[in-house]
């Protein structure tokens, strides 16, 4: 019998259909293009199958000895599908119920970093510690060893370790493998032994432009021409995220209404944003070219994608900002606060209009009860205020500011 007839450029780049490696392993290229690798074998005098996982999650040497080891059970008459069942059901170590943490959520997050995020802060302060313990032995003194070292120095990192943790050990819980006091949990726990992030973090903001320097720069970027320079007076322009902004489709462009709506699952908070589009920003919209075949505003070099998550920083730096700048230290992110710096001192907008418009979740939870609306119409005063004070027409602006009604 003929094994491992395929190479790892043939599982890479194999179309759809049914590919066989020998021994009864073979690999499963479905219509969408997702791949996963299926072990056939006779126990017996019955052919079955098992899966043993997707690929690249398991490649081709791991799918080859994960099929060598099945074979062998299946020839001592030992069916593999009942000795895995057996082997998960055991207790496992951190490490183990953390991926299997991760795979069972990684579809529910926001995007592929915020899993590398997971993994890599796991690996390394958390694996060092307990990742080879079993996780019924997992202690209050263990979650103490991987947090207090960081703690002072990295308190935003041990906080998002410690809620990791919990979280896997609740998950650990859940599924019976330790009990369900959580060594990691943080209220009426480690709240006791630690000292309260708010009272040791520094809060770092993203480094900003000045408000009064903003109508000078968005001059710059006029006469730029470029797609990074449209998509970053864009995103000036609507105080938003950078990612906001890259991923912006003309599907959630109402040109006729003049609105932007961003879809809950590109929001921070989760929620749709309405963002109120003015006579300067469907004039910047109704120049930027349209592509078949790509749906973003802001395309990028390769087919069907937006411009890359690096495309604003590189050209401010090319610009002089951002890190040892000769212009400054500002980067894309630090607009918004140029936005909030200019309501707050130049225009008499109340606090929670400006609020709203950069789409800040309220911290309050008796005034977010009572708040319903998203004071649309007063948002779209203000953002017409903002891009006349950014194109020099102060005079419009005081009269847009004095004829504010609350």
């Amino acid at each position: 019998m003929a094994i491992h007839r395929l190479t790892p450029r043939k599982v890479a780049t194999a179309g759809s259909g049914k590919y066989e490696d020998g021994g009864g392993l073979r690999l499963v290229v479905s219509n969408s293009g997702s791949k996963k690798w299926v072990l056939r074998f006779t126990l017996n005098g019955k052919r079955r199958e098992m899966g043993l996982g997707s690929y690249p999650d398991v490649g081709l040497a791991d799918a080859r000895a994960k099929a060598s080891e099945y074979r062998q059970q299946a020839s001592e008459n030992i069916d593999p599908i009942e000795a895995r069942r057996i082997e998960l059901e055991a207790i496992p170590t951190f490490t183990i119920c953390a991926a299997r943490f991760i795979r069972s959520h990684r579809r529910g997050w926001k995007n592929a970093k915020h899993a590398r995020q997971w993994v890599s802060t796991l690996k390394t302060y958390a694996r060092p510690v307990i990742g080879s313990k079993l996780v019924d032995s997992i202690e209050t003194k263990d979650i103490l060893e991987i947090l207090k070292p960081i703690w002072a120095t990295k308190t935003e990192t041990a906080k998002r370790v410690q809620g990791r943790i919990e979280n896997i050990l609740d998950f650990a819980a859940a599924h019976k493998y330790r009990n369900r006091v959580n060594p990691a949990r943080w209220r009426g726990h480690l709240d006791m032994l630690l000292p309260k992030p708010s009272k040791l973090r520094t809060v770092k903001h993203h480094p900003a432009m000045s408000y009064t320097e903003v109508p000078a720069f968005m001059e710059e970027l006029k006469k730029n021409g470029s797609v990074s320079a449209s998509a970053l007076r864009f995103l000036i322009l609507t105080a938003t995220r950078t990612s906001e902004v890259l991923k912006a489709q003309w599907s959630e462009i109402d040109l006729e209404n003049a609105v932007w709506k961003i879809p809950p699952e590109r929001m921070k908070t989760r929620r749709e944003h309405r963002v109120p589009l003015t006579e300067v920003m469907l004039t910047d919209l109704n120049a930027l070219p349209r592509l078949d075949g790509n749906p973003y505003l802001f395309s990028g070099a390769r087919y069907g994608k937006p411009l890359s998550n690096m495309a604003l920083l590189q050209l401010m730096r090319g610009m002089g900002y951002g890190v040892n700048g000769s212009r400054g230290d500002a980067v894309p992110h630090g607009f918004r606060s140029s936005f909030r710096d200019w309501s707050g001192e130049v225009s008499s907008f109340p606090r929670d209009v400006a609020e709203m418009a950069l789409a800040h979740v309220i911290e309050n939870k008796v005034e977010a009860a009572y708040r319903r609306g998203d004071l649309f119409e007063k948002r779209r005063k203000m953002m017409q205020a903002w891009c006349n004070y950014i194109d020099n027409s102060l005079a419009d602006a005081e009269i847009l500011i004095l004829n504010y009604k609350k």
